[in-house]
């Protein structure tokens, strides 16, 4: 039986709304190792984006080493499998791999080219060996790829599909030929770092990769002869298409939008060259993320009466403060909103991360404030006319005098100093 840990999207050194995610990172590789301590899976895979900046800060850095090192010494037997994803300095993260390869760590990087402009496949494709120097499992390390990363088709209807399609199989078939060379039943197991159709998206963290979507690659680009595709990019934890091509989706959340998905790491099982079960680990959530109001937006009464009843910051360590996202209902202007949340989370346990304002446009009013104007168009516009068209179309309301007469004041000054 050989097991497998599954992992991804980590993120590490992520800075959110100006606040640093060290301390969540921290914790969990401290459970990430006491798992592979205990566990002690005979591979870890890591599908890309380790970092969240190709500039990732010297404490990040040092996260992921110092994980490396514990790892070597707390679960000796594990290989670690790493890939580059979108997020990562690709040639950066594999600068090290001639010395984290000595110590039973691969991590692939980039896509090499042979002399003849060939793809080098050979580097893609990770025998996993047995203490006897017997393959156990052979690993396709696919690291996130660009359009340059890919074969070239003379004939391709679609050259960034098609050629994806392409790299797998050569991938795939270089894998199946070393696997009948070693003349024992293996399983192939694929990584990956990219959108697969049908996979369920959170648009606020993830990096679209081509507007519009049309990169989404269809899950038979993946070879049959794969046991299992482990893959990244998608920060929720999901299948796509088939049971063995799955996300292990980002340890922790990313945005507010995932703070209600299930975090987790999984737990593969093999026997001989068949996938057999998936088990998921679930991540200790360290740092809550609360949005005032739960639901919709309420008015500036009603969020700053909620804000009340937050704990106060000493009753909660500050690094586990959660992450605090406020919407309010915008009924008008009000230059004081935000400075009103700020003094009303005085002393409060928690971090206020975003103010989202939602306005609800009355039943009727629906002025078209989108039309394209000619520059004619636009010298000819009365300015206190557009407030007056913006306003009743924002808040259903005409603008108060102390608003207009703002406007009046910018305007005499903008004409005294052209």
């Amino acid at each position: 039986m050989l097991t497998v840990f599954h992992t991804a999207d980590w993120h590490l050194g992520q800075s959110f709304f100006g606040f640093d995610r060290d301390f969540e990172h921290r914790k969990f590789l401290e459970w990430l190792l006491s798992q592979l301590e205990s566990e002690r899976p005979d591979i870890l895979l890591i599908s890309g984006d380790v970092f969240d900046t190709i500039n990732p800060s010297a404490t990040a850095q040092r996260r992921f080493f110092d994980f490396l090192a514990q790892t070597i010494m707390r679960a000796p037997g594990t290989r670690v499998i790493i890939t580059a994803g979108n997020h990562d300095a690709a040639a950066r993260l594999e600068a090290p791999s001639g010395l984290l390869e000595s110590l039973n760590i691969s991590v692939i990087g980039t896509i090499t080219r042979r002399e003849d402009d060939s793809i080098d496949v050979s580097k893609l494709v990770v025998p996993v060996l047995d203490s006897s120097g017997i393959p156990k499992a052979i690993v396709i390390a696919m690291p996130f790829l660009r359009p340059s990363d890919l074969p070239f088709l003379t004939d391709a209807a679609d050259p960034w599909l098609d050629g994806t399609r392409q790299l797998y199989r050569q991938a795939v078939d270089a894998a199946v030929s070393l696997r009948q060379t070693s003349g024992v039943k293996i399983p192939l197991i694929a990584m990956g770092h990219c959108h697969v159709q049908g996979g369920q998206e959170s648009r606020d963290s993830e990096r679209r990769l081509v507007i519009g979507g049309a990169e989404a690659l269809a899950p038979d680009v993946f070879p049959s002869e794969l046991a299992y595709t482990a893959l990244g990019h998608l920060h929720k934890a999901q299948h796509v298409g088939s049971e063995v091509i799955r996300y292990s989706g980002s340890p922790i959340p990313l945005s507010f939008s995932e703070s209600g998905y299930k975090h987790r790491i999984l737990k593969l099982n093999f026997n001989q060259s068949a996938f057999c079960s998936v088990e998921s680990l679930p991540v200790p959530r360290e740092v809550d993320f609360i949005s005032i109001p739960p639901g919709h937006a309420a008015d500036i009464d009603e969020v700053l009466s909620l804000i009340a009843s937050i704990p106060l910051s000493e009753s909660v360590p500050a690094e586990q403060h959660p992450f605090l996202e406020v919407r309010i209902l915008e009924t008008g202007p009000d230059p004081a909103r935000r400075r009103k949340v700020e003094q009303a989370l005085e002393g409060k346990a928690a971090r206020l991360a975003s103010i989202k304002l939602e306005s609800v446009r009355p039943e009727g009013i629906a002025a078209d404030l989108t039309h394209l104007m000619s520059l004619d168009e636009l010298r000819r516009m009365d300015p206190e006319h557009l407030l007056n068209e913006v306003h009743r179309s924002r808040f259903g309301t005409e603008p108060d005098e102390a608003l207009v007469r703002a406007l009046k004041e910018l305007l005499s000054a903008a004409e005294f100093n052209p």
